[in-house]
Formats: C-alpha cells, sequence, structure tokens
C-alpha cells in the first residue's frame, strides 16, 4: 500500500469533476487500499479520489472511534436529503482551516461497495455530513466553497502563509 499524495487547495485539479467507474477491479480495490493508507496516516475521517488526484467516483470514510470500520462508496448518488445542520468541517485539501457549513442532516445515499455490491445506507450526524463534503468533491467542489468570499479570501491567505511550514492536525476535530 502506498502513501498517495494529496492535493491541496485551491490546487485546480480539485474542480475538476470525476468520472463514473465502469467496473470495481483490481486497480479500483488497490486504489481504495491506498486512499486508506493515505486517510489513515493524515489523519482524517474521510478522503475522495478527487483529493488525490484520480478522477473517479469514489470516496472513503470512517468516523469510527476505533478507525476500523472503513466505509467505500463507489458512484454515490444522493437519494434522499432532509432537515439542515450547520457543522464545523475541516479537509485534508484545506490542512488547518475549520469552518461552519450548513448541510441536510439527515441522507439517504445509493452506491457500490469495494466489491461491486450495491447498498444503500441512511446517514445522519457526521457521517452524512462527510458524505456529502467528499461527494461535492467529486464533483469538483471544496466545502470552503460555501464561504463568503471575504472568508476565502483570507482562508487563501492562510493557506500561502502556511506553505512554508507544516500544519499540525487539531487533536478532537475530524478532517473530512
Amino acid at each position: 500500500m502506498a502513501l498517495l499524495h494529496i492535493l491541496r487547495y485551491p490546487d485546480r485539479r480539485l474542480h475538476k469533476v470525476a468520472a463514473r467507474v465502469e467496473r470495481v477491479d483490481g486497480g479500483i480495490r488497490k486504489l481504495i487500499k491506498d486512499m486508506a493508507n493515505t486517510m489513515y496516516a493524515a489523519p482524517g475521517v474521510g478522503l475522495a479520489a478527487t483529493q488525490v488526484d484520480v478522477h473517479k467516483r469514489v470516496i472513503i470514510i470512517d468516523v469510527s472511534e476505533t478507525r476500523d470500520q472503513l466505509n467505500v462508496f463507489i458512484n454515490p448518488e444522493l437519494t434522499a436529503a432532509s432537515g439542515e445542520a450547520e457543522r464545523e468541517e475541516g479537509c485534508l485539501s484545506v490542512p488547518g482551516v475549520f469552518e461552519k457549513v450548513r448541510r441536510a442532516e439527515r441522507i439517504t445515499v445509493r452506491a457500490l461497495d469495494g466489491d461491486g455490491s450495491p447498498f444503500t445506507l441512511q446517514a445522519e450526524g457526521l457521517l452524512a455530513v462527510c458524505i456529502q463534503h467528499e461527494m461535492d468533491h467529486l464533483e469538483g467542489k471544496v466545502f470552503v466553497e460555501y464561504l463568503s468570499r471575504l472568508k476565502q479570501q483570507r482562508i487563501l491567505a492562510r493557506l500561502k502563509k502556511q506553505g512554508r511550514r507544516a500544519p499540525q492536525p487539531e487533536a478532537g476535530r475530524p478532517v473530512l
């Protein structure tokens, strides 16, 4: 398993729309393993293939305390969304930045698992937020784009400054 390079905002490759996975094969399974290795090492709770410059509709998420409950979503589609919640989000592609974003509180998602079998999942709370956040990456959208123009400019300035030193992850804050 390899550690993959995570693209950093505002890299234009983060805005590329991911293509559907036509067949779950050994290459996709290797991608999933490498993404998981990368996500756990970062450390994060979610990662989209787009973030590692692979523009395929694959996301992985593990919001468990024990970091051993990996969820794989290939070609995910939201089939229902209800309620509204505002939660603080962070992103491995936007290191050190945490901002509140409003999203659906409960969702239903349909996808393929790591073996290519279809499933449907109802989610709420952090898992629902993570799914929506990672699915945005597949559409070429980064969470900071939900924020005001002024906040986006401040974040870009902070990231430029951070570029001179490596940001440290903050304990207790999930990074998607």
